[in-house]
């Protein structure tokens, strides 16, 4: 039997704010790194702020950088949290946790846009999803990311800087959000009902 959704505390600023958009839609989430809870878990959450590097070595030293990519049950990575979910990063020229072939590469600086993209941008469908039931297309969420992923075959949802992204992505039973849910107001919160209902 699976017990409540967790939140894997990868030390990210940004793990409150996701426990309290959870509780408005009256869920309880545990934040932790035991990785006994996060198997038993019916939904997990991969969030992360920060760098690539610092979040996949606590991964390691809590000895779940094997186990995430084994998981069975629904998993949502959130902006870091779902570049962990690729192969590698070029930031600091980092392995992740390998469920999605590709890498993730850091915006390109220019006199039109700033490094790292920071505020409301439009997401654009690319393909069914359940996590993307009754989203809008063109509607818009929070961002705030210096890297990107490229577009792949498992790409749900894109965005656009200066060249197109991956938003949203999906193989198997993992998902990813390159925005934050948590802070994009109505889309966000229909994002993590619907995951919650995966």
């Amino acid at each position: 039997m699976k017990h409540s959704p967790v939140i894997i505390a990868t030390g990210g600023a940004n793990l409150a704010s996701l426990k309290f958009a959870l509780q408005r839609l009256g869920v309880t989430a545990i934040v932790t790194e035991d990785a006994d809870q996060i198997r038993e878990s019916s939904h997990v959450f991969l969030p992360g702020v920060g760098t690539a590097r610092d979040a996949m070595r606590r991964l390691d030293a809590a000895k779940l950088s094997r186990i995430i990519p084994r998981l069975t049950q629904p998993v949502l990575g959130i902006c870091l949290g779902m570049q962990l979910l690729f192969s590698a990063s070029e930031e600091d020229n980092t392995d992740c946790l390998n469920v999605i072939s590709s890498r993730a590469y850091r915006f390109v600086k220019n006199s039109d846009l700033r490094v790292p993209q920071m505020g409301w941008n439009q997401v654009w469908l690319n393909g069914d999803s359940k996590l993307l039931t009754g989203i809008e297309n063109g509607a818009y969420a929070y961002f705030i990311h210096s890297y990107a992923l490229p577009l792949v075959t498992c790409t749900r949802a894109t965005a656009n800087y200066g060249a197109p992204f991956s938003a949203v992505v999906e193989k198997n039973n993992f998902y990813g959000t390159q925005f934050h849910p948590e802070r994009s107001a109505r889309l966000g919160s229909h994002i993590l009902e619907n995951f919650l209902a995966l």
